[in-house]
């Protein structure tokens, strides 16, 4: 049952806060693009835009709760617990309206001991621990929760794994504020980051193994008190709703086979449940749209998106497995001076700088940009890259 201080809605503030959001993250160059079939040429740069980019119906109502909590709440502290998307321009934006993120401990935990009880408390779009909702619920603050839907929808489907004591793989990054938040409502669960984990996963059920070196492996990514030959004996697919949809697909049915060949067709129904498809639409649409544009011919690719963004991640690993030139940047702070470009290494997530990254001539770039991302942002890098154009056509 609801409590009376969690608000899981909007205020009805919406109209009041809507000019700012639009002047703040709305742009009219990409509403041209928008109106002129995603593509745009100035000077000797054609921009093609994937047709589906950008900020997503969940993190829209994120931001809009936020700047509607502020609205509603005029006068008191308000906090947010982590980033509400992973976004430095919509974190800096709240930090500026007074909006302050829960501080991180000595340690690296989040330290909620400044906290009172007359205090808001907003829950970003990625969720909240289970023990972090006790510490606040204990503090009787009033906390305005903006939770994706998505995001939800998988917690529910683990706390039905957890009722038929089945253990939650969760295809995700074990660090992510989501895959935190989701493992937290799982008695056991076993986090793996992508296909070849879970391979390694899936051999170790065939063919046993060390469950020392298993442990070791899975140090910070498995359940407390996790017994590998015990707790993968009946398991069912839980995700990241921001990860890649055909590895999580593939992942499903590499258990599935898994479960299969150990236990047999007439037992298996005991031993693997499927979540079904619960990738967020607004992720499988930006990576559809991916594939479609890193199809088509561009010169140079843009991934625009923040760099712990796990969704803009994904979209940059599908330029790269096209074999193509691109950059994971963060926003128009990343180009220049010059023709230089700041990006992100997927390799090994450092930051790396190039010089000339815009060829000489006529030139196609690409774009696209993560679920965080507003269109004022990919704007900003555009005509930066359009004045790097003019400048060296001087």
């Amino acid at each position: 049952m609801a409590k009376a201080n969690h608000h899981r809605k909007g205020f009805g503030l919406k109209d009041q806060v809507e000019a700012e959001l639009k002047s703040e993250y709305e742009a009219s160059l990409i509403a041209q693009l928008r109106a002129n079939g995603y593509t745009l040429t100035r000077g000797r740069v054609t921009v093609k835009l994937a047709q589906a980019f950008g900020f997503c119906w969940g993190v829209d109502r994120a931001v809009s709760m936020a700047y509607e909590t502020r609205e509603h709440f005029p006068d008191r502290r308000i906090w947010i617990t982590n980033e509400i998307i992973h976004n430095p321009v919509v974190n800096e934006n709240l930090r500026r309206k007074n909006i302050r993120f829960v501080p991180l401990d000595g340690s690296g935990k989040k330290d909620f001991s400044q906290i009172a009880s007359n205090d808001v408390v907003i829950l970003p779009a990625f969720g909240a621990s289970v023990q972090e909702l006790e510490v606040l619920q204990d503090r009787n603050c009033e906390i305005v929760d903006t939770t994706c839907p998505w995001v939800s929808r998988v917690w529910n489907r683990v706390a039905k794994y957890e009722q038929a004591d089945f253990t939650a793989i969760i295809h995700g990054k074990y660090n992510h504020e989501e895959t935190i938040a989701t493992s937290s409502r799982s008695k056991n669960y076993l986090i793996v980051q992508n296909l070849a984990e879970a391979e390694w996963v899936c051999d170790f059920i065939l063919n046993g193994g060390d469950g020392q070196e298993f442990l070791s492996r899975f140090s910070k990514a498995c359940s407390k008190g996790f017994k590998p030959t015990e707790h993968l004996n009946r398991v069912g697919i839980a995700n990241q709703t921001t990860m890649l949809k055909g590895e999580t697909e593939q992942i499903g049915k590499l258990f599935e086979r898994t479960m299969l060949t150990k236990f047999g067709p007439s037992e298996i129904d005991f031993h693997f449940l499927s979540p079904g498809d619960t990738i967020c639409d607004a992720t499988q649409e930006r990576q559809e749209a991916m594939f479609k544009l890193v199809d088509e011919p561009v010169d140079v690719m843009l991934v625009i998106g923040g760099f712990n963004s796990s969704n803009t991640g994904h979209l940059q690993e599908i330029a790269e497995a096209r074999h193509l030139r691109s950059f994971h940047i963060d926003g128009p702070d990343c180009v220049g001076p010059g023709n230089t470009i700041r990006y992100k290494s997927q390799a090994d997530g450092k930051l790396l700088t190039t010089n000339d990254w815009l060829p000489e001539g006529e030139v196609i770039v690409g774009v696209t940009s993560g679920a965080s991302t507003p269109d004022q942002v990919v704007a900003h890098v555009l005509e930066k890259t359009f004045a790097i154009a003019e400048a060296k056509a001087v």
